[in-house]
Parts: C-alpha cells; sequence; structure tokens
C-alpha cells in the first residue's frame, strides 16, 4: 500500500491515519500512562475471572489483558462511573454524621456523655393536696436540686410496678420517677390510678432561681355506671360523691342514684 500518496499526505511524512488506527494510538497511549500512573494491584475494582480475561467490577465490563483495562480505566465510561460512586459514598457517610476532609473541624463536635459522680439524693416535699369542687385528691412534689448547673433541667416520668426490680411488683402501686445529674435518681410509690392529664391538673415547673423542681397532679375520680343510669358528669362519684342541687339522689351502696329524668343534656 502506497502511505506516501494518500491525499492530504505531505512528501516524506507517512499518511494520515484512519479513525479506527487513530483509536488505537490513542488506546495505546492511554495504557502507557496507566501502567506508569496506577498500581493495579491495589485497584479494588480489577478482577480476573476463572476464564483468565479481567473485568472490571465498577463498570462491569470484560477485557482480554491487562493494558486493555488499563485503557478503559483512563475512558470517560469508567471516569463517570468512578465520580458517581464517590457521590454516593460521601451522601452516606454525611447521613451517617460523618464530615470528611477540613469540614470535620468546622462541624460541630458531638457531646459525648461522661460518666458523672453521683453526689447524693436530692431534697424533696410532699404534699397532699384535694380540689374541693371536683374532690379530687392529689399530690404536689417539690425537689430542690442546688448545685446542677444551668443546662441541666430535671426529667420525671411514671414508671410501672413491674419495671422496677427494687420491691415485688404490686399492680396497686407505680412509681414517679425524678432525675437531674449530678443527683441519684429518686422514686415515689403512689397508687395505682390514671392520672388527669387534663390542663390545669397536671403541671411542672423548674425555677432556675431556687433550682426547684415542682410537680402537680391530680388523680382521676372513679366513675361507676349502673346499667344505663351514670352519675352526674364534673362531680366526684363513690363514697365521697357530692349531689348537685336540683338533682333528687337516691343512695346506691355508697354511690347516688340519678333517674334518667333528671340526665338530660348529659352524655
Amino acid at each position: 500500500m502506497d502511505f506516501q500518496n494518500r491525499a492530504g499526505s505531505k512528501p516524506g511524512a507517512g499518511a494520515l491515519m484512519s479513525q479506527s488506527e487513530s483509536n488505537v494510538a490513542r488506546r495505546e497511549r492511554l495504557r502507557k500512562l496507566a501502567l506508569e500512573t496506577i498500581d493495579i494491584k491495589n485497584d479494588p475494582y480489577f478482577m480476573r475471572n476463572h476464564l483468565g480475561s479481567y473485568e472490571c467490577k465498577l463498570c462491569l465490563t470484560l477485557h482480554n489483558n491487562e493494558g486493555s483495562y488499563l485503557a478503559h480505566t483512563q475512558g470517560k465510561k469508567h471516569q463517570t462511573n468512578l465520580a458517581r460512586r464517590l457521590a454516593l459514598e460521601a451522601k452516606d457517610q454525611e447521613s451517617l454524621g460523618y464530615v470528611p476532609g477540613a469540614a470535620r473541624s468546622q462541624a460541630a463536635a458531638p457531646k459525648v456523655r461522661k460518666n458523672v459522680v453521683k453526689i447524693g439524693r436530692p431534697g424533696y416535699k410532699v404534699t397532699k393536696i384535694r380540689d374541693p369542687s371536683t374532690k379530687q385528691f392529689g399530690l404536689l412534689f417539690e425537689v430542690t436540686y442546688p448545685e446542677v448547673t444551668e443546662e441541666t433541667k430535671p426529667r420525671h416520668r411514671f414508671m410501672s410496678a413491674y419495671e422496677q426490680h427494687v420491691e415485688p411488683p404490686n399492680r396497686q402501686y407505680q412509681y414517679l420517677l425524678f432525675a437531674a445529674e449530678p443527683y441519684e435518681t429518686v422514686a415515689f410509690k403512689v397508687q395505682s390510678r390514671e392520672i388527669d392529664m387534663r390542663q390545669g391538673r397536671f403541671w411542672s415547673y423548674w425555677d432556675m432561681d431556687t433550682r426547684t423542681f415542682t410537680l402537680q397532679f391530680f388523680f382521676r375520680n372513679p366513675t361507676r355506671s349502673y346499667g344505663s343510669q351514670t352519675a352526674v358528669p364534673g362531680h366526684a362519684t363513690g363514697a365521697n360523691a357530692v349531689v348537685p342541687a336540683g338533682y333528687p339522689a337516691q343512695q346506691n351502696a355508697g354511690s347516688y342514684y340519678i333517674p334518667p329524668a333528671q340526665q338530660t343534656g348529659y352524655q
């Protein structure tokens, strides 16, 4: 084949390469460049299969020799998939709270809970209360924490008798817990009755000046029904029931029976 007299060639310079020859030369240059810069043994996406050929686990491509694989690593497809994989890993690390690089030092350091030495039990005062209008029985707790920091706010919760392991479980009682570091957690044993959680019936307040945590709650009055007759809403029932004015009452086993004719307007 006459390479000197091809169209567009200069005398003594050889012929112009075709498209296929240009691609072959380009892949050869990329292979030589990859051999100089890439350690194929440490490539996580390089794999040799049982047939003796080579695979790219990132792009799922098959190659006959190492040079072909190295040329593939410098191509557009491999570089695009590699950028996608790095972006996906960065997103996963960010969702888990990991901040890579210099941004890690600028991010807010997570608060690590340290082992706090307990200094003893707090002072407390318990007062029995009763609402004169609804005849509800309640309790008022005042727990003092003079040594707590400004960032600490006492917490409380009710605990079933079956959650604790200090005393044998008794379904007639429950426990009210108060906790604030560095004091020990204290628990009060109260009746296992339904707590009235309505507004004004249950409330708590933390006084930063006196370092006193106050909590007040009322027990719900027990309700009883006899057939289709029910007690008057808003009034106590049972042995301590008070019959409203204008309602004829008939005492029945410690409660008061209200005739159906007098129950108009009550659910």
